[in-house]
């Protein structure tokens, strides 16, 4: 349960993140938000990661807790910039109508 929990919070960290920086606003959004939206994207962001490593540190203690953090972090990051790749490609293939 620790496990899926980590990995969820460390998802929702990096892609608040992601959704806080201009470049993928203007992708997702096709604008740039507010810039109090943007504060809280970050806060949200580092908020979920900061969770994820407590809950790590409290159940597996700092030695074990930062590997298993590392670990999560960089597994929810690369999922991320898959998905923002994955949607990027999506948008920019044309649209095809009926069979040819």
């Amino acid at each position: 349960m620790i496990h899926a929990l980590s990995l969820l919070l460390c998802l929702a960290g990096f892609a608040a993140l992601a959704c806080a920086t201009q470049r993928q606003q203007d992708e997702l959004f096709d604008r740039s938000l507010p810039r109090r939206t943007t504060i809280w994207l970050r806060a949200a962001g580092a908020g979920f990661l900061l969770l994820a490593l407590a809950a790590l540190l409290a159940w597996r203690g700092w030695g074990l807790g930062l590997v298993m953090y590392s670990g999560y972090t960089s597994l929810a990051a690369g999922l991320v910039f898959c998905a923002l790749l994955v949607h990027k490609r999506r948008r920019a293939r044309p649209h095809r109508q009926g069979c040819s």
